[in-house]
């Protein structure tokens, strides 16, 4: 079965298998071809994401139990899995880390210490060994039967930058049979995916990248200007996160770099927060070291780099533990921490993404897609995922006040609801995103940015008093907006819902395979998680598909295309900056408009048909044959 666009679901204890079995015949009409799965095997009791798997062997009892799964799976749509290889719970319910002898030999523990491996930073969830052959036949069988009986049709790797050895992993998923594997990885500005066995990977690249190129440089100067008066800070972004990593490495990552200074001393937690890429992938046990390998590690100190180039060796654990550790000290540093102290146009501050870059050239984003055709054509293209910052809809709407900024500066100037100038600003684009929105999503968004911000509050220790405040002001400026507030809230969104056609037209006809988190083919306003998780409307997405709104109509009707047309080579058409316009081979022309104006005439040989409704600001054009 060709991928065509998945569809993820989110499954949890009361929308398991059974639940999403009912939506096949829906998905079916919608289009897509492949049911994107959050993790199936036994998580914790009452887990709402299934991360904190206990029994790696068991598809999950709570979501249905593996009868139900096989028929999901045999259902009429493909299955593409959410493996969770880097970690488990760790915790009694998980008889691999309840039984002592079992714990040393799946996880990385230290029995000698009680030292154990982290995801990240989360005690509960501790490393697994998955490079020892025993421990890799242990926690992947399961998910490798199901693929091998064909009941899954590809993998998608949680987290592959946890593993001691992310290549040779993957390589024995192809050599057991999986011939499709995407990863979560977070490549940084400039990154290039390693030439893995994979597809490529869940597609943030694209989302950040189609995010900006509808961001409007001409509002640049005075959202910088506003945002440096408004709140004194002048720094970049860059600056930004670089204080944070170290901020990180030196604090709530304490444990790691005590372990790693145990083998080699030195400034590491100065050296992991100076890495720009999220880890190295270094093989110690096979001596491979690539040229990328040695760009990362450029800037370190000289004994240390040449001890993580291999070139002094004897270091071999240090090696492979601290690559471990430096993806870890990236996420936390900037995704959760760094992300939510910088608010220049907090669109651009999404999973992968740089918000020190602006606004992105047609001619780079087309050359960003030229290479995923060459290189990774059937790599995933998200707007949306369980992980992101804000929904595609969302960044849309605030990407809009790059086109406004002069007239956003003069209202800001006027608004003002909390003491904290880069709070304030956080709460005005956040109202602007999603408006309307019920104050018990904002204070729960307010809280948990601020934690992660760590400057007036954090989750170790909240300062409940400044968070009150905040909840009580973002209430009263919701229940009495300024003057003028809504009128030009209900601006953005128009300007938003045009750019969120445009950007999803995109991601349905550029190279890669489409994929659409779970709800998000109407209008989505969700925030980070877990507001991204509330229960979805299903009946009122049923009855939308006999009179499609816009984006529903994009997608269905650009998905059927796909099906019924081969999309050929990529060519880009030059129809000016403010226009992205391309051919997929002879028969399919894409135009989407930049900046709010009409979509322009392609001026095309031969005869073509609007695939699309005209009247939309968008247009999908078939050759008539």
């Amino acid at each position: 079965m060709s991928f065509l666009a998945t569809y993820r679901l989110q499954l949890r204890p009361g929308f398991g298998f059974r639940e999403a079995r009912e939506l096949v015949p829906y998905l079916t009409e919608l289009g897509v071809s492949h049911l994107y799965l959050s993790p199936i095997m036994e998580p914790l009791p009452g887990s709402t994401h299934g991360y904190d798997v206990v029994d790696p062997t068991r598809v999950s009892e709570q979501l249905g139990g593996e009868d139900a799964f096989r028929e999901l799976a045999r259902a009429g749509l493909g299955v593409v899995l959410d493996v969770v290889p880097n970690h488990m719970a760790a915790s009694a319910e998980n008889r691999f880390w309840a039984d002592e002898e079992l714990r040393a030999k799946v996880f990385d523990f230290d029995p000698a210490t009680g030292w154990y491996r982290r995801f990240f930073t989360i005690d509960e969830l501790a490393g697994v060994r998955v490079e020892d052959p025993e421990v890799f036949e242990l926690t992947q069988r399961k998910a490798l039967d199901l693929v091998q009986e064909g009941l899954v049709n590809g993998l998608r790797v949680d987290h592959p930058d946890g593993l001691a050895d992310p290549r040779s992993y993957l390589e024995r998923l192809r050599d057991e049979g999986v011939e499709h594997v995407w990863v979560e990885k977070i490549l940084e500005p400039g990154e290039r995916l390693r030439d893995w066995p994979v597809e490529g990977t869940t597609g943030y690249e694209f989302a950040n990248d189609v995010t900006a190129l509808f961001v409007d440089p001409a509002g640049e100067e005075p959202l910088t200007r506003w945002y440096a008066e408004s709140t004194g800070e002048t720094r970049s972004f860059d600056a930004i996160a670089d204080e944070a990593k170290l901020e990180l490495a030196r604090t709530e990552f304490t444990r790691e770099f005590e372990r790693l200074r145990s083998r080699v001393d030195g400034p590491l937690e100065e050296a992991a927060a100076a890495l720009h890429v999220y880890r190295t992938y270094v093989e110690p046990l096979s001596g491979r070291v690539e040229e990328a390998d040695r760009e990362a590690l450029a800037a370190l100190p000289e004994r240390l780099r040449r001890i993580l180039l291999l070139e002094e060796r004897g270091f071999d654990d240090f090696v492979t533990r601290f690559q471990q550790t430096t993806g870890p000290v990236m996420a936390k540093g900037v995704e959760d921490t760094a992300f939510y102290r910088y608010f220049r146009l907090t669109a651009l501050n999404e999973v992968g993404g740089d918000p020190g870059r602006f606004s992105l050239p047609v001619e780079e984003f087309h050359r960003a897609n030229l290479e995923r055709a060459a290189r990774f054509p059937n790599q995933l293209l998200a707007t949306q995922t369980h992980d992101t910052k804000r929904s595609g809809d969302v960044r849309a709407r605030i990407v809009a006040l790059a086109a406004l900024a002069d007239e956003w500066v003069e209202r800001r100037a006027a608004w003002r609801a909390l003491d904290n100038p880069h709070e304030d600003e956080l709460l005005w684009q956040t109202l602007v995103g999603a408006w309307p929105i019920e104050p018990g999503r904002v204070e729960a968004y307010l809280e948990k940015a601020l934690r992660e911000a760590k400057v007036n509050t954090n989750w170790a220790d909240p300062n409940e008093q400044h968070e009150r405040r905040v909840r009580e002001a973002a209430r009263r400026a919701i229940a009495e907006p300024p003057l003028g507030f809504e009128a030009f809230a209900e601006r953005v969104a128009e300007l938003g819902r045009r750019n969120t056609l445009a950007m999803t037209l995109l991601k349905l006809t550029v190279p890669g395979v489409p994929d659409v988190y779970q709800g998000d083919e109407l209008e989505s306003l969700n925030l980070v998680d877990p507001d991204n998780r509330r229960p979805v409307d299903w009946d009122a997405r049923r009855r939308a598909l006999a009179k499609p709104p816009a984006k529903l109509h994009v997608i269905k009707e650009a998905l059927a295309l796909r099906r019924r047309s081969r999309f050929g080579e990529y060519r880009p058409l030059d129809r000016g900056d403010d226009v992205c316009a391309f051919l997929r081979g002879d028969d399919v022309a894409v135009a989407v408009p930049l900046r709010g104006q009409d979509p322009p005439d392609l001026d095309l040989a031969g005869e073509w048909r609007s695939v699309l409704n005209e009247a939309l600001p968008v247009r999908l054009l078939e050759r008539v044959k």
